[in-house]
């Protein structure tokens, strides 16, 4: 069951008991990152829910805290269904790079397949901030370019933050 509450003509905010994480770390992990989740193909609010319960069965990972999902219109390609949008802070082991490829995996076992820039997608896994290192390679960008105009990223993490 969710909380549905509407923003504004084209922005819906869910909350739900089932996609819930507040806690303090127990794990002393070397590392924190600020992950944006997002998908519009299938339910993807039930399919948030499975990666976190996979991410909270995942040794290398512990999930700290989740943020509320938004429901907004697609941006780029705008013919497609609306995307749901939500924001995780996990601490790890892992290092950025390790931890992209960790990510990428994680895309691929929810069926993720990228046919076009800003395609619809089951899962879509962007690390937005990791610990706070700035960082700029072909494969990775730290912090994620443009994250600070996307609603999709912004409302999330000013939840987070209160």
């Amino acid at each position: 069951m969710y909380i549905k509450r509407r923003l504004n003509e084209t922005l819906v905010s869910y909350k739900s008991l089932r996609f819930r994480a507040t806690k303090k770390s127990k794990k002393n992990y070397a590392h924190q990152a600020t992950v944006g989740i997002g998908g519009n193909i299938g339910d993807v609010r039930r399919r948030f829910e499975h990666l976190l319960c996979m991410l909270q069965r995942d040794r290398r990972v512990e999930v700290v805290q989740t943020s509320l999902i938004l429901k907004n219109p697609p941006f780029g390609y705008k013919e497609q269904d609306d995307f749901f949008n939500s924001i995780i802070i996990i601490k790890t082991s892992m290092n950025a790079r390790v931890f992209l490829d960790y990510l990428l995996r994680v895309e691929k076992k929810f069926g993720r397949k990228r046919s076009f820039a800003n395609a619809p997608r089951t899962l879509d896994l962007d690390i937005i901030f990791f610990d706070n290192i700035t960082l700029n390679t072909k494969k990775l960008t730290l912090p994620h370019p443009s994250w600070h105009e996307r609603e999709s990223v912004v409302i999330p993490l000013m939840e987070l933050v209160r």
